[in-house]
């Protein structure tokens, strides 16, 4: 017989009934793709995203409570969370990597010089944190991985005048943060 009520597949598939849990993820696995694919524009990140949503329904990491909502909607919940989680991480990452290219580069300065750099770095981080995810990832693509625009754009998958859009208005962001405090970011 072949279960059609999620709540009672979620409940099965919680239990380690193998059936249960593969039709759950042939029912969501493609919706759960292309909604971590939407947040990250990132095919193998997408594809992490759905394996990890999935290990956590087995493993029951995440209770579904039938009363709060749709099962398929308590899914996404949980694939947007990790969506925005694994983008941080990156985004992390990027920032620490930057960090430590930058330092090798001002090994030769004084003490003064390196507080100070390391004071506007700092600020310059604090500032990107305040831009929206699709701004920093533009900006990190444009200004610290060197990517033409175009090739933002293809890797993105967003139009052109999509990523001069939003460099433009990033960089407007950046200015009246860092311009109050005289920094000159072009």
């Amino acid at each position: 017989m072949i279960e059609k009520d999620d709540a009672s597949l979620y409940a099965k598939a919680a239990n380690k009934d193998r059936i249960a849990f593969e039709q759950l993820y042939d029912r969501y696995e493609k919706l759960v793709y292309s909604f971590a694919y939407r947040i990250t524009k990132d095919t193998t990140l997408s594809e992490e995203i759905i394996q990890d949503v999935f290990m956590k329904l087995w493993n029951g990491t995440n209770l579904y409570d039938e009363k709060k909502g749709k099962f398929s909607s308590w899914l996404l919940t949980i694939t947007r969370n990790k969506a925005i989680d694994e983008i941080r991480k990156r985004q992390r990452y990027t920032h620490e990597e930057v960090i430590e290219k930058d330092s090798l580069v001002v090994d030769e300065a004084s003490t003064e010089q390196k507080l100070e750099q390391k004071e506007q770095r700092e600020k310059i981080q604090q500032a990107m944190s305040n831009l929206k995810i699709e701004q920093q990832q533009i900006i990190e693509l444009f200004y610290f991985k060197g990517l033409s625009q175009q090739k933002i754009a293809d890797q993105c998958e967003i139009p052109l005048g999509t990523v001069k859009g939003r460099i433009r208005i990033a960089l407007k962001h950046l200015k009246n943060m860092l311009g109050k405090e005289g920094r000159d970011i072009t």
